[in-house]
């Protein structure tokens, strides 16, 4: 058995690598899956799903620029080869563990519970997605303790590319907002279903009658079915009448009752002293198992069951636990002892046969929920002409005025370039127009004198790039500094770079100066002119960078936007 899940986990993960494109003529059909009918419990509200806006909330469920330090994303905790969960009972993040297990993602759609977290602190999925995120010790963009803000977050995402492209395509305008992430990676997060298992075979073959015997059942499934929807306790004659799971765990979707209190299960990973009784929300017990039959991961929200019947005995005797307070009536027992089921061990195996054949199969290798980035980190947007293919944009400052500069090594169907400016790269503002050449197979350049630039050290510009038939994408961000003149000439290679840069001071002695995106110094020293400096980046987490060559003798200053794969 142990080789059977290395090697369906080995298939598992070789299909999710190995697709890195993201099509934008031909995004993944997010809004109109098939669903059973006889599926009725939906939480989505009025965040509809649209293929758009699923896409980017697929982007940002694994791009790992949504933690601090470029090391964790969403994915890294809730993985695909696991049904959207993890194997491990707590979750590594940027600054330590997360305080409790991480729960599978799949089937969060359907149900009628519409809090989230085991504890159901967060009231929508909308809100619960930002929460890790703005996490001191998950994704460690928490404001406090000297990591970067949400704000800080909102910035980074603006400087890169795919996201100018990305929330056009999904809101009509280049802004990124919380609200905005919010929507989309809830979005994302409810497409992920799993409705082709074996029950659901079963379940389509009875009309939806889930009291039937099931002819794809064994006989040991059908009693365990049996078993989990029969009320708990026994009739007249002493015989099963059932384990009473469904009170709680409603089929057919197996989501949990929102009126469910405590379950017994009251350890604290945060302080192993005390109990932890705030945990009154379960996951879908759908793909418990992969289709190999082991767990996607420990049970329970402090991982202290690593088996199925570890986790059918805890329900056969329920323990008061001293404190406990919020345990739910409806497993107390008759005397608030503990409801004590007395299940023998081939009705325990009957149950577990059962929980299994609600495994399906395609939500572990699908493509439409799988890692869009190759293995260095990037994003391809296979399949979509793109109709301007950028050589540079640069800005020159000079006695306060700046000048753009740009080039095209291709166009298809461009209409023109409108020029915008901001002075914190968040809120964009129009400036100027610039014509296109329509259909261009060669090197073209375009020059754009900025008229009274905003009077502000760092300025952003950004062009962006409309068709004939009107959709637009926008360019990378860069800064320029009006204040000051900008004649350096500056060379910086490789970049992108994966492990370290030179640079060419040409022929002015240079103080170098390099920050991340949060405006924090990583690297500073100076280079005189005509010497090579090779500065390794090996270190440096993924993401951009800002490069800025100050001359030693004068004002004069270049900048340069650097990628670290």
């Amino acid at each position: 058995m142990r080789k059977a899940t290395h090697l369906f986990c080995l298939i598992a993960v070789l299909i999710v690598m190995c697709s890195s494109t993201i099509d934008l003529d031909n995004l993944f059909d997010y809004e109109l899956q098939s669903i059973p009918s006889y599926i009725g419990k939906d939480n989505t509200n009025t965040n509809e799903i649209e293929n758009e806006t699923a896409t980017l909330g697929r982007v940002l469920f694994y791009d790992k620029n949504l933690s601090s330090d470029f090391s964790t994303s969403c994915a890294s905790c809730h993985k695909q080869e696991l049904a959207f969960g993890d194997d491990a009972i707590q979750s590594q993040g940027v600054n330590g563990l997360t305080a409790r297990h991480s729960t599978r993602l799949s089937n969060t759609r359907f149900g009628d519970e519409a809090k989230f977290f085991w504890d159901e602190r967060a009231n929508t999925l909308e809100v619960q997605t930002t929460m890790p995120i703005q996490d001191h010790a998950e994704m460690g963009f928490s404001g406090a303790n000297g990591d970067p803000s949400m704000s800080d977050l909102l910035v980074r995402l603006e400087l890169i590319d795919y996201y100018q492209n990305l929330f056009l395509m999904s809101y009509g305008d280049t802004n990124i907002t919380e609200s905005r992430i919010q929507d989309a990676l809830a979005q994302f997060i409810r497409s992920i279903q799993s409705f082709d298992s074996r029950y659901d075979d079963g379940l389509a073959g009875q009309n939806g009658n889930e009291n039937a015997t099931f002819s794809n059942f064994t006989t040991e499934e059908n009693n365990g079915k049996s078993i989990f929807m029969g009320g708990a306790g026994r009739n007249l004659g002493g015989g099963l009448t059932g384990a009473g799971c469904d009170r709680c765990h409603r089929a057919p979707e197996f989501d949990i009752d929102p009126n469910s209190d405590n379950n017994g299960v009251v350890g604290n990973l945060s302080d192993p002293s005390s109990i932890d009784v705030t945990i009154t929300r379960s996951p879908s017990l759908r793909d418990m198992v992969n289709p190999d039959g082991t767990l996607n991961g420990p049970l329970m929200h402090d991982g202290s069951f690593t088996d199925i019947q570890s986790m059918i005995e805890h329900y056969n005797d329920i323990p008061i636990v001293s404190g406990n307070t919020n345990l739910d009536n409806r497993l107390r027992g008759n005397q608030n002892t503990g409801e004590q089921l007395d299940l023998a061990q081939s009705d325990k195996d009957a149950l577990e046969a059962f929980l299994k054949t609600l495994t399906g199969t395609e939500i572990y290798v699908a493509e439409q929920w799988s890692d869009p980035f190759d293995g260095n980190g990037d994003l391809d947007f296979g399949g979509a002409t793109l109709p301007v293919d950028f050589v540079s944009f640069e800005a020159y400052a000079k006695d306060c005025q700046v000048t753009l500069k740009w080039s095209t090594a291709t166009e298809f169907n461009n209409d023109f370039f409108q020029v915008e400016t901001s002075h914190d790269g968040v809120s964009w503002e129009s400036i100027g127009r610039v014509a296109g050449n329509t259909d261009s197979n060669t090197y073209e350049e375009y020059i754009y004198e900025v008229q009274n630039p905003i009077s502000k050290n760092e300025v952003y510009y950004r062009l962006v790039q409309y068709d004939i038939d009107g959709k637009s994408s926008a360019s990378d961000v860069i800064v320029s500094d009006v204040n000051c003149k900008l004649t350096l000439d500056l060379s910086v290679y490789p970049n992108p770079t994966t492990d370290f840069i030179t640079i060419d001071p040409n022929d002015s002695d240079l103080n170098i100066d390099i920050y991340n995106t949060n405006g924090s110094l990583m690297w500073s020293g100076t280079i005189a002119a005509y010497k090579l400096k090779i500065i390794e980046l090996s270190n440096y987490p993924k993401g951009a960078y800002i490069i800025k060559g100050t001359s030693s003798t004068s004002l004069d200053f270049a900048t340069q936007r650097l990628i670290k794969l």
